[in-house]
């Protein structure tokens, strides 16, 4: 559907860049009180944690833009940056454009501008997102700054922000001058569903819409709420999906995207996600032969890929961010989810649109045996998992019709992969293939 014939002059669901409208709601007000006190507390720093797409860098940026223009603040993304690369960001931040020749002239810089600062009550502020993903010696450096003093008063406030929780981070030894200031940790929480419906239909006005209520009636916002699980950035992208498919307005319930992951997946979110990656119910991921399954790719009959299965579980579409990305036309975005449960290896379908395959069989969910050969559009995925020839013993696992279910939250971080490389997934683990009818077709 064209914008104009939804009433729109701009596209109010932006996914990237600043939001065409900031709308209000009430965990994200409690978020601006939670920056504001630690900013104007002395030894103010604060966690500010959220899954992927809970609206954190909008909640942020505006929070930076609503302080005086006196006010010196830097906000970094944190993602991979070492010593020398964050230094020079805050720096970059805070105004300077100067070469240093060592990361010592670096940090010397770094400190006397923030100790200037603070003697002139004007203490700066430095905002890390994606704080989990810093280098160690960067963490170090942060360390480092945490501990400026001018007389008895912090010198630089500071929030780390991030999508998982880094509370085994700051309580690490090596954390302790972060740890000793830590002065509150907030958590977003999501939109009830009346703040989904007002959210959806203020983006809609701010995008030039007269009538929202014509575009996303009352019930489809119930239904975008429960998808989303209220989350501010998969809403967005659910309602660009529904734009995209419908033909015409009011835009139906058929229109929202509802991704199946099965119940019981790993969070994503939390500490516990770090120790899912050694394995499932302490099976280490491994078979009866001592190595993990492996799943083959192949098009045409020629082996494009192997690559062993030793996550909980693994993603496969057309989408850049699956763990097995398989550039095809013919193969949905999200198309078919590997999950390991103890020693079985159980495979959904997401309800593709050329559906998925074993042994020339579709299937909407399977217990996968060794040798299967899964189908999904001209590809195919042969399963090598020699402990896998019991039937009887593999379907007695707890693959049931309840671990088959539309789980909100699960779905949330699912659809939260398309806008983040910050999931705890191995470097590497993902590789993309692009084969010849793709290229025809583009």
């Amino acid at each position: 559907m064209e914008l104009g014939e939804a009433g729109l002059q701009e596209q109010p669901f932006r996914t990237h860049g600043r939001p065409l409208v900031f709308v209000h709601y009430s965990s994200q007000q409690a978020a601006f009180e939670f920056l504001s006190e630690t900013y104007n507390r002395e030894r103010g720093l604060g966690l500010f944690q959220g899954p992927p797409l809970a609206g954190k860098t909008a909640i942020i940026r505006h929070f930076a833009e609503s302080l005086s223009d006196d006010a010196a603040v830097a906000v970094v993304d944190g993602a991979g940056l070492n010593t020398t690369a964050l230094l020079e960001a805050v720096l970059s931040q805070f105004g300077y454009d100067l070469q240093f020749s060592s990361v010592n002239e670096l940090i010397n810089m770094v400190k006397v501008f923030v100790l200037q600062q603070t003697a002139a009550e004007q203490p700066p502020l430095l905002i890390i997102e994606n704080t989990h993903a810093l280098n160690p010696s960067a963490l170090r450096v942060l360390c480092e700054l945490s501990s400026l003093k001018v007389r008895t008063k912090s010198a630089l406030r500071l929030i780390l922000a991030s999508n998982r929780s880094i509370s085994s981070i700051v309580r690490a030894p090596a954390m302790d001058a972060i740890s000793k200031r830590l002065t509150g940790d907030f958590h977003l929480e999501p939109l009830t569903p009346s703040e989904t419906t007002d959210y959806l239909h203020a983006k809609l006005r701010a995008g030039g819409c007269f009538d929202p209520i014509g575009v996303l009636p009352l019930d489809v916002c119930d239904q975008l709420h429960m998808a989303s699980a209220g989350w501010p950035g998969v809403i967005d992208r659910l309602v660009l999906l529904a734009l995209a498919k419908a033909v015409k307005c009011p835009i139906g319930r058929e229109y929202i995207e509802h991704p199946l992951v099965p119940d019981g997946t790993p969070s994503l979110f939390t500490d516990d996600a770090e120790s899912a990656t050694s394995g499932i119910n302490g099976s280490n991921g491994l078979n009866g032969d001592g190595g993990p399954p492996k799943l083959f790719l192949t098009y045409n009959g020629r082996t494009l890929r192997e690559m062993d299965l030793t996550r909980p579980r693994l993603l496969v579409g057309r989408s850049d961010h699956n763990d097995l990305c398989v550039n095809s036309r013919f193969i949905s975005r999200h198309h078919a989810l590997f999950v390991r449960q103890g020693v079985a290896t159980f495979l959904m379908d997401l309800n593709s649109t050329n559906g998925t395959y074993v042994n020339s069989h579709r299937v909407s969910n399977h217990v996968l045996m060794h040798d299967d050969v899964i189908s999904i559009g001209n590809h195919g995925i042969k399963f090598h998992d020699p402990y896998a020839r019991d039937s009887i013993k593999l379907e007695g696992t707890g693959f049931d019709d309840t671990v088959i279910m539309k789980n909100i939250r699960d779905m949330r971080k699912l659809l939260a992969k398309e806008n983040t490389q910050s999931l705890p997934i191995a470097s590497g683990s993902a590789f993309s293939v692009i084969d010849s009818d793709q290229q025809d077709a583009t």
